[in-house]
C-alpha cells in the first residue's frame, strides 16, 4: 500500500479513471470503489447496485453511490455478468467509507474479455503516478 497525499492505493489491485478498483480472483474479479473517491464523496449514505445476472460493460455505468454531498455513477471497470452484489453494503453503505478496498467491494463479475479490458486499466505502478498528477493538478 502507498499513500499519496492522504489517500491509499492498494498493490496487486488494478484501477480505472472513473475511480474504481478491480481485483483478480480465480477467474472472476471484484469490484469497488478506491478511498480517494469514498473521501471525496464524504459519507456515503445509499448505494443501488446490480442484480446478480446483470450484465455490466467495461466504461459504462452499472450503480449510482449516494452521499450526503451528491449522487455519482458507479462505472464497470470491466464487461462480464454479475456473480455476487454485495449486500451488507446496501444495509449500511458507510462500510464503504470504512474500507473501501476490503468489506466496502461491490459486486463480483464473471468477465467476458478479461485480458483485452485489463489493457484498458491502471496497474498500481501507473495508478500511483495518475493520482500524483491529479492530486497535483487538483
Amino acid at each position: 500500500m502507498v499513500k499519496v497525499d492522504d489517500y491509499e492505493i492498494l498493490e496487486g489491485l488494478y484501477y480505472s479513471k472513473d475511480w474504481a478498483w478491480l481485483k483478480v480472483e480465480d477467474g472472476k474479479v471484484r469490484v469497488g470503489i478506491t478511498d480517494y473517491a469514498q473521501k471525496q464523496l464524504k459519507e456515503i449514505v445509499f448505494t443501488e447496485l446490480p442484480n446478480v445476472g446483470d450484465e455490466v460493460v467495461q466504461g459504462e455505468p452499472y450503480g449510482t453511490v449516494e452521499s450526503v454531498k451528491s449522487v455519482s455513477d458507479l462505472v464497470s471497470p470491466i464487461s462480464g455478468k454479475v456473480e455476487e452484489v454485495n449486500e451488507e453494503v446496501s444495509g449500511n453503505p458507510h462500510i464503504i467509507n470504512e474500507d473501501p478496498y476490503g468489506e466496502g467491494w461491490l459486486i463480483v463479475v464473471s468477465p467476458s474479455n478479461l485480458d483485452e479490458e485489463l489493457k484498458n486499466l491502471m496497474t498500481f505502478e501507473e495508478a500511483v503516478e495518475w493520482y500524483k498528477k491529479v492530486i497535483e493538478e487538483g
